[in-house]
């Protein structure tokens, strides 16, 4: 296999190097393209007016000799850059491991998810992979989720991953030992209670925050239920995003009979 790193929060973020030695001890062969600073929440955002630069990065937090290069684009240039440019015999994508969870519908907007999502679009299977660290966590367990990933892609090389589709992988923030297992889910519902926050400068003109703080529901079989019970959440998503339980019944409803105009 030949294994792309990425990310969403720079290619100086702690998770991607520790993913990385954990696949370099492993003896896979793997190489990093990420962006040179955090572009989190950026979506599946792709630069095309503007050049992009790619360099290679000699003194990252990475094993001695390990392919790393940094980019000044998102994190879907990244993919697009290290696939089409500098290795296009990649055969896995692997997105992470992001620094918080990426559940719900916050998938949509995520940066490390996008990235795996391009990976797909470009024909290779990918991994996306967040740590559930939340600011008032005492530690990052990256290691923990390293070792998850590692798992995975040892089944993926028994079980190929249908065509077009992605693994969202959600791993708990504690020490390896006390990780309950996997689940496989299906994406959940997460909602911000107080999005937005609106608050006055100094001269009184009004300015505001998006955050919010964060909702589940705790559904059984979702990926934030699997997350909130100590599990490593597995969700498979793909592209299409067509909602085929409502084609029959807007064709038998005569959308396509409708005069226009």
């Amino acid at each position: 296999m030949k294994i792309l790193l990425t990310n969403d929060d720079g290619i100086f973020a702690p998770g991607i190097s520790v993913m990385a030695t954990w696949l370099d001890n492993r003896n896979y062969d793997s190489f990093v393209v990420a962006p040179n600073r955090e572009r989190s929440s950026i979506g599946h955002a792709i630069t095309l007016h503007r050049p992009l630069r790619l360099w290679r990065v000699e003194n990252g937090p990475y094993p001695v000799g390990y392919k790393s290069y940094a980019c000044d684009g998102t994190p879907s240039d990244s993919v697009v850059l290290g696939v089409e440019e500098l290795v296009p015999q990649t055969t896995l994508v692997v997105s992470g491991i992001n620094r918080g969870p990426n559940v719900a519908d916050d998938l949509t907007y995520s940066g490390t998810v996008s990235a795996a999502m391009e990976g797909v679009i470009l024909g290779c299977p990918a991994i996306a992979v967040s740590l559930n660290w939340t600011r008032e966590d005492p530690e990052e367990h990256f290691e923990t989720a390293a070792e998850t990933v590692c798992s995975i892609i040892q089944w993926i090389e028994k079980n190929p991953l249908p065509k077009g589709v992605l693994l969202n992988v959600n791993v708990p923030n504690v020490p390896l030992n006390m990780i309950k297992g996997i689940r496989v889910t299906r994406k959940g519902v997460r909602i911000y209670e107080g999005k937005v926050t609106k608050l006055q400068d100094p001269h009184g003109r009004a300015y505001f925050w998006i955050s919010g703080r964060p909702e589940d529901r705790l559904v059984e079989g979702c990926d934030v239920w699997a997350l909130s019970r100590g599990y490593v959440s597995v969700t498979p998503i793909h592209m299409d995003m067509t909602c085929y339980d409502c084609l029959k019944d807007i064709l038998e409803g005569g959308l396509e009979e409708i005069e226009v105009g």
